[in-house]
């Protein structure tokens, strides 16, 4: 398991996930506005936007700021102009992290991403420093509940998942990236099963783990990139035990 994926699961458990829905809100909207501009208004034709749309209704986001977004992007309604951004660094020992923003000013938003890796005990590296750590992956993340985890995960293989990990609350599904609306279809027509998230990620090919105090330090780390507004999507190749996490959460 990816430990951006151990640590998203903290943060809903911990509530911040509500906390922080204006936040998300504003990130949803970004990632509709530049999928717009890049694939056009109609998601019949733009898979990239259609995944946007999906992703901001599992997040209960108004159907009028979706809308509202797919204007913007479109330039029916003045907005900013965005433009995506890819970061790479290093945290303390050594861990990979790769950061993806959207921004209206890429010179402010890099030196803020630099000043908090130096913070943290980490630095900001060369384009491609650790990109290649990762491979693009499609990501489903269901709510175990009470249901068959070992039938869930059959039926997500023969919808087409490549991998699926089986956790205390919840399963993670791998997919190929163009397999990822396909897949998450297929398991949203099954009854009683909770989708939390579909999205397409960057996966770490190779997991790293940590002693306790640098492991809690880069928690903190990625914490502080995720809150910037800037930021859509943490990335890293550390692998948090249960109780390292459990510690940060009871910190936190």
């Amino acid at each position: 398991m990816s430990g951006h994926s151990k640590w998203s699961s903290i943060k809903h458990q911990k509530g911040v996930a509500d906390a922080r829905r204006g936040q998300l809100f504003t990130k949803l909207t970004r990632e509709i506005i530049v999928a717009v501009r890049q694939g056009g208004s109609n998601p019949e034709a733009n898979f990239r936007l259609r995944l946007a749309i999906q992703k901001a209704r599992d997040s209960s986001m108004p159907m009028d700021n979706i809308e509202r977004a797919i204007k913007r992007g479109s330039g029916t309604l003045e907005g900013a102009s965005l433009v995506e951004m890819v970061l790479e660094g290093y945290g303390p020992g050594g861990v990979a992290i790769l950061v993806q923003a959207l921004s209206d000013n890429r010179n402010r938003t890099s030196q803020d991403i630099r000043n908090i890796f130096s913070r943290s005990g980490g630095n900001l590296g060369e384009s491609g420093c650790v990109a290649w750590l990762f491979d693009l992956k499609g990501l489903i993340t269901v709510e175990t509940n009470n249901l068959d985890t070992e039938e869930l995960a059959l039926q997500a293989i023969d919808a087409g998942a490549e991998d699926v990990k089986i956790e205390n609350a919840y399963i993670e599904i791998y997919t190929k990236p163009e397999e990822l609306e396909k897949v998450r279809a297929a398991l949203a027509k099954q009854k009683n099963l909770s989708i939390t998230s579909a999205e397409l990620s960057m996966m770490p090919k190779t997991m790293v783990k940590l002693e306790e105090k640098a492991a809690l330090q880069t928690l903190k780390l990625l914490d502080k990139l995720e809150e910037m507004d800037d930021v859509q999507h943490v990335f890293s190749n550390i692998d948090f035990s249960d109780a390292i996490l459990e510690k940060y959460k009871a910190q936190a």
